[in-house]
C-alpha cells in the first residue's frame, strides 16, 4: 500500500482575488466539480492506496476535515504545522510519522493544488515508479512540457524520456524564455511537478545524509506534539527550530539515488490565471467564462464572476483576464498573469483587507459572509452545518438580531433555551451569554443584524467551545 502525503498549508497569491491567505486555491472549486484538494485526494485513492496523511496549518484544519467529509474520505492523520517552514520539514515530519508504524512503507508526496485530469494515467505512472522506490530510489515525476514555460522548474534527464524510469541528471531552476525554448527543443527536459515517491526509511536516511540539522527539531516536534480533536499538533517550539527550506534544496539536489518517471498526461499547477484559461473550456475564439458572464466580440480572454448577483460583461476584449468577486475585481492583461502577486503586495501596503481576507469566513461550524456594513451596524449571512454549534459567548460592544431563513436554530440566551424555526427571529441583548446550534440534519441559515459601537470579530468572550478555540 502507498500512503498519500498531501501538502495543503500554502497560501498562493497569483490567483487573487479568488485565492487569498484566508482561503487559498487548493480549497476552491476552480476546475471541475471538486476543489483542487478534493481532486488530489480522489486521485490518490483506490486499492493500492492507504488513507492519506494531510499536512496543513491551524487555520485550515476544519476546512480540510469538511472537504474530506464531503467526498467520504477518512484521513489516516492530519498533522498541524505551527507555522509554514516549506516542504522539507513537512515531508520529513510525515516520514517520521509513517516510520513509527511502517518504516518500509511507500509514501507518495503531492501538493494539493495541481490539476491532473487523467487519474488512470497518473496512477499508472505511480505504478511504474513503485519498484524503483522499493529498491531505495528517490522517485520524482516529470511532466512532458507542452510549451516553453518560464514559471516552472525543470528536470534534466540522462536520456530521452520513455515509458520507463529514467536517471535524473540535475534540477534546473525556472529559466528565462530563451533557455526554456532550448530545453523544449532538446527533448530530454521535463517540468518538475514536485511529486515524489519513496519509502519512509529511504527519505529519512536521505535527510540524515544531506540535511542532518533538520532531523532533531522535526523529530522533537513529533515527539512533543499532542492530539487535538482528531488532529495532531506538532510542537511549536521545536518546529520553529527547523530551517525554512524546500525538499529540492535540502535533499533532492544533493542525492545520487534519484530517478524520474516521465508523465505525458495533462498536468498544471494552476500557477496563474493564464493557466486557468488554458485548462478551461473555451469557445472558438478562445474565450473562457464562468458564472454570470456575458462576452461580446472578445477573444483569448478569461471572464469569471464569483457572485451570482454580479453580472460581468466583456466588450471587445482581447488577451484579458477579468475576475469579479463580491469585494474585489481584477482586470489584467493576460501577459501579466504572473504579476498578480504584485497587486496583493500593493493592497497589503494600503492595509486593504481584500489582500488576505476572503469574503466568506470559514469556521469549524460553517461559514459567514458580510452582506452590508455601515456606521454601527453589520448584516451577515450565517451558514451552520447540521449538528454544529457556535461557542457559548458574549460581546462587550454589540447586540444581535437573528432571523432564521432556512432550517431550525437552537438558541441559548443566558438561562433560556428555545428553538427558532424559519421566518422566526430572536434578539440577543448586549452582554448576554448566548449560543447558536443547528440540531437538524440539513444546513441552517440565518441573517444576523449586529448593532453597536464596535463590530470586530475579536469582540468575543468564549465560555465553552466544542472546537477548543481560545
Amino acid at each position: 500500500m502507498i500512503t498519500p502525503i498531501i501538502l495543503c498549508g500554502g497560501s498562493g497569491t497569483r490567483l487573487w482575488p479568488l485565492s487569498r491567505k484566508s482561503y487559498p486555491k487548493q480549497f476552491v472549486q476552480l476546475i471541475g466539480d471538486n476543489t483542487l484538494f478534493q481532486a488530489s485526494v480522489r486521485r490518490m485513492s483506490g486499492a493500492d492506496f492507504a488513507a492519506p496523511v494531510v499536512l496543513t496549518n491551524s487555520d485550515f484544519r476544519f476546512i480540510v476535515t469538511e472537504q474530506l467529509m464531503e467526498i467520504g474520505q477518512d484521513p489516516a492523520a492530519i498533522l498541524i504545522e505551527p507555522e509554514g517552514r516549506n516542504t522539507a520539514p513537512a515531508i520529513l515530519a510525515a516520514a517520521l510519522w509513517l516510520q513509527k508504524t511502517d518504516p518500509e512503507g511507500l509514501m507518495l508526496v503531492s501538493p494539493s493544488d495541481h490539476v491532473i485530469p487523467d487519474t488512470a494515467a497518473f496512477q499508472a505512472a505511480i505504478a511504474r515508479g513503485t519498484a524503483a522506490a522499493r529498491a531505495g530510489q528517490l522517485v520524482t515525476f516529470g511532466i512532458a512540457p507542452t510549451h516553453a514555460e518560464t514559471g516552472y522548474g525543470y528536470l534534466e534527464l540522462a536520456a530521452l524520456p520513455s515509458d520507463k524510469v529514467v536517471e535524473l541528471t540535475r534540477f534546473i531552476e525556472k529559466p528565462d524564455t530563451a533557455r526554456a525554448e532550448a530545453m523544449l527543443a532538446a527533448g530530454n527536459y521535463l517540468w518538475n511537478a514536485g511529486i515524489f515517491l519513496f519509502s519512509a526509511r529511504t527519505i529519512v536516511d536521505a535527510f540524515r545524509t544531506h540535511a542532518p540539522d533538520l532531523l532533531p527539531p522535526v523529530q522533537a516536534a513529533i515527539d512533543g506534539g499532542r492530539p487535538d480533536l482528531g488532529f495532531f499538533r506538532l510542537d511549536p517550539q521545536a518546529w520553529s527550530g527547523a530551517e525554512d527550506i524546500s525538499i529540492d534544496y535540502a535533499v533532492m539536489e544533493k542525492a545520487d539515488n534519484l530517478a524520474v518517471v516521465p508523465f505525458a498526461g495533462g498536468w498544471s499547477d494552476l500557477g496563474g490565471w493564464d493557466a486557468i484559461w488554458r485548462e478551461s473550456i473555451q469557445d472558438d475564439r478562445g474565450v473562457a467564462t464562468s458564472g454570470p458572464v456575458t462576452a461580446i466580440d472578445c477573444h483569448d480572454t478569461l471572464l469569471r464572476s464569483e457572485d451570482r448577483g454580479l453580472e460581468l460583461v466583456g466588450l471587445g476584449l482581447g488577451n484579458i483576464i477579468a475576475i469579479a468577486m463580491p469585494d474585489a475585481v481584477l482586470v489584467a492583461d493576460a501577459s501579466r498573469a504572473q504579476d498578480v502577486k504584485a497587486a496583493v503586495t500593493a493592497l497589503k501596503a494600503k492595509n486593504a483587507k481584500q489582500a488576505i481576507t476572503f469574503p466568506k469566513d470559514h469556521r469549524p461550524w460553517g461559514w459567514f459572509e458580510s452582506l452590508a456594513i455601515g456606521d454601527r451596524f453589520q448584516v451577515k449571512r450565517i451558514h451552520v452545518h447540521p449538528g454544529a454549534a457556535l461557542s457559548l459567548q458574549s460581546h462587550h460592544h454589540r447586540s444581535e438580531h437573528w432571523i432564521v431563513v432556512e432550517g431550525t436554530a437552537k438558541v441559548t440566551i443566558d438561562d433560556e433555551i428555545r428553538l427558532i424555526s424559519e421566518n422566526q427571529s430572536v434578539y440577543i441583548p448586549l452582554g448576554a451569554v448566548h449560543r447558536l446550534e443547528n440540531p437538524g440534519k440539513v444546513p441552517m441559515v440565518l441573517i444576523e443584524v449586529q448593532t453597536g459601537s464596535y463590530l470586530g470579530e475579536d469582540d468575543i468572550i468564549r465560555y465553552e467551545d466544542i472546537y477548543a478555540r481560545p
